[in-house]
């Protein structure tokens, strides 16, 4: 069934979104202005590379790494793909282009991949500020499997997120500027572990702060009691919001903080003795690195969980993800991002092999992003669709992957993501 994902997407990033920088999803056109139809893209001829873009906020102020692990992921897919022969024959040339997470470094990467390059797609796009999206979609460009940090996947015709879109994508985010996402993560909490009163916790900040609002919405509509809690961001007071949530007994915490303030609070949390059932964290987060992140607070630790619509990097029983870790074992660290990342790349490879009769093209990659069906990536992703509602959807039936950290273990998969599925409600919002 067709699946909206944009509150993924901003929980994903919730921790990045909160330092304020706003990303920008350009003005909006008519489709007129839609000229190029992509078919007169150049097409190499047999045995030529193929180019595909990855823009990525490589350097950004958020910091090195914090946006990397697409392109990780989809370029250990590609460097594996031309080592079996490449795409019929043709190798895939990759283009990285990295915008140092501001607007105008993202037109720049955006102009030299599509105008001077000429690359076929866009793949796993990671981008702080997607102020392009308006011109990569002008020029029928598809971009494929990228991470919707900003609203711009939820807008723009041509361009496909990894967790798919049910919006019009007309040139106006999502439904008249309002986009919907599920409360089945709240769900899976309240029906498997019975938890019943949940925290969310935030900065004084802007963007923090409407994110936390955003969770608290969900957690009430799935009938839990909620505690708000609030902390400086230049001073945060981790130590008393840890014992406030001892005092409340709170069963759940969700953030709408960075790294190291989620490193800051765990280590009070285990000074003041809070326990909790999980702390709830993000795709993001969901990293090997945890041990080092979260050292000084072993408690906390083993209480963090994560969620998603991606198998589990560490699920190594399953085939598709033994291939992944195995292309990727000279990675420092492993994470669900790079996972994704490869994914998208994957997502490419079967466009352009579909086009084996008429040639690589922009468009006919496009026509293979279109389809009704649900990609799934050889069961790495939750069956992702883009298809074009004129209404939001009042309830949809979402699935999620669900992952806890053990000591010893690691990432530990909690049950079969498409098995652990919802009928939820879907709430409005506005980025």
């Amino acid at each position: 069934m067709p699946r909206p994902r944009p509150s993924r997407a901003v929980e994903a990033l919730s921790a990045v979104l909160l330092l304020a920088l706003s990303t920008a999803c350009g003005s909006r056109l008519p489709e007129s202005d839609f000229e190029s139809d992509g078919r007169t893209t150049p097409s190499a001829t047999a045995g030529a590379p193929l180019r595909v873009g990855i823009i990525t906020s490589a350097t950004s102020p958020v910091g090195g790494n914090a946006f990397t692990g697409p392109r990780d992921g989809a370029k250990a897919w590609f460097d594996r793909l031309n080592a079996r022969g490449g795409i019929d024959g043709r190798p895939v040339e990759v283009r990285l282009c990295d915008d140092g997470g501001s607007g105008v470094g993202n037109n720049e990467c955006v102009h030299q991949l599509i105008d001077e390059d000429e690359v076929v797609a866009l793949v796993a796009t990671t981008a702080l500020d997607y102020a392009g999206a308006s011109r990569v979609s002008r020029a029928r460009v598809p971009d494929i499997g990228g991470q919707p940090i900003g609203a711009a996947y939820d807008t723009w015709p041509h361009l496909y997120g990894i967790y798919g879109s049910l919006a019009p994508r007309d040139g106006t985010t999502g439904w008249d500027g309002k986009q919907y996402g599920g409360t089945e993560v709240y769900r899976y909490f309240k029906r498997e572990h019975g938890a019943r009163t949940a925290a969310v916790v935030s900065y004084n900040q802007a963007v923090s702060a409407a994110y936390a609002r955003l969770v608290e919405r969900g957690l009430r509509a799935e009938g839990y009691k909620v505690v708000t809690e609030q902390v400086d961001f230049a001073l945060p007071n981790f130590r008393a919001v840890a014992a406030d949530l001892k005092e409340q007994g709170a069963d759940l915490v969700f953030d709408a903080i960075d790294g190291h303030g989620n490193a800051q609070l765990c280590k009070a949390m285990d000074d003041v003795g809070a326990e909790v059932t999980a702390k709830v964290t993000n795709v993001q987060n969901w990293t090997s690195a945890v041990p080092d992140d979260y050292k000084d607070s072993p408690r906390c630790r083993n209480a963090l969980w994560a969620t998603g619509s991606s198998r589990n990097f560490e699920d190594t029983d399953h085939e598709a993800v033994r291939e992944f870790r195995d292309a990727t074992e000279g990675l420092k660290t492993h994470s669900q991002w790079q996972l994704e990342g490869w994914a998208a790349a994957m997502w490419f490879t079967e466009a352009a092999r579909s086009c084996a009769q008429e040639g690589v093209t922009r468009a006919c990659v496009d026509d293979f992003m279109n389809r009704s069906e649900g990609y799934t990536a050889d069961g790495l992703l939750v069956p992702v669709r883009f298809e074009r509602l004129a209404e939001p959807p009042r309830t949809r039936r979402t699935c999620v992957s669900v992952a806890r950290w053990q000591d010893g273990k690691g990432w530990v998969s909690q049950g079969d993501m498409n098995d652990t599925c919802f009928d939820v409600p879907q709430l409005p919002y506005e980025q």
